[in-house]
């Protein structure tokens, strides 16, 4: 017997990164981990700067970094909405290094336009990534 999939989507504004059938997929939702399956009830949620984990047919895992976002769970689709979207294997740990750096810089050393919401989304967007990277190295 096959194992149970549903079509998955994950679209960015520039581009669509994947597309295909997966057994399941983790993510971070605004309230917290989420695990979606086949059959998952329909849901609309926001996402946090991390992981999209996708399990593909025979198991196959694919990790991609997601800025943020929306997910949506349809009855046999499920489609995630990225405000931005890197595979795993196209992070730049040198890049993620750097913006973790700057965003820091900017929270001890605020200017008069310093938006402190946006720095701090920089400051998770940065050390999201570079997990990511860290965990591909194990």
């Amino acid at each position: 017997m096959d194992a149970m999939t549903v079509q998955l989507d994950v679209v960015s504004a520039e581009d669509s990164i994947f597309s295909g059938l997966v057994e399941s997929i983790q993510v971070t939702g605004s309230e917290g981990e989420l695990g979606v399956n086949p059959g998952h009830a329909p849901l609309l949620t926001t996402l946090k700067p991390g992981m999209v984990r996708l399990v593909k047919q025979f198991g196959v895992e694919e990790m991609i970094y997601i800025a943020g976002g929306v997910l949506e769970v349809q009855p046999g689709h499920i489609t995630v909405l990225a405000d931005t979207a890197i595979r795993a294997e196209d992070l730049d740990e040198q890049a993620a290094i750097e913006a973790k750096k700057r965003a820091e810089e900017h929270i001890a050393n605020p200017s008069a336009d310093f938006n402190y919401a946006e720095a701090a989304i920089e400051l998770a967007e940065a050390i999201a990534q570079l997990r990511l990277i860290q965990k591909l190295r194990k």
